[in-house]
């Protein structure tokens, strides 16, 4: 998260395998909520939000991406440890390179030396259902 009162633009990349996307696993201990979004991360200053999506596959989980194809701009605000967020997502549906990642259940990756994340395939009908809480909501639209 930023300073408060930043916005903070982001790329993200949906990668469908069928009825499975591959997505992050966040938990916020004030809601005690666990959610998932899709992977990617921070725009650096200078940089193209594809470019940044391609560095941040690359730094998070050492997988390169192909069919790169941009969906949209998502405006999102919400809150996350008791704290206001507000987001500006550069959206991206795109494909893994090495197919070794469409076999794995899930994986386990480090943003910073202490903080780990888990990422992992899910069926698309179980977010729609509920019994994964998908963030944003409006993802659902690029599904």
């Amino acid at each position: 998260m930023n300073k408060a009162g930043e916005i903070r633009v982001i790329a993200l990349g949906l990668i469908r395998n069928g009825e499975r996307i591959f997505i992050s696993e966040g938990y916020d201990p004030v809601k005690q909520e666990t959610f998932y979004r899709a992977l990617g991360g921070g725009v650096e200053f200078g940089e193209t939000s594809r470019a940044a999506l391609e560095r941040e596959f690359q730094e998070e989980i050492q997988a390169e991406l192909t069919n790169i194809k941009y969906l949209g701009c998502i405006e999102n605000l919400f809150t996350f440890n008791g704290r206001q967020g507000h987001e500006i997502i550069q959206l991206y549906q795109c494909d893994f390179v090495d197919s070794k990642f469409y076999q794995l259940e899930s994986l386990v990756f480090s943003e910073s030396p202490h903080y780990k994340h888990r990422a992992l395939w899910i069926d698309i009908s179980r977010l729609k259902s509920g019994e994964f809480q998908l963030v944003p909501e409006v993802f659902f639209e690029y599904l």
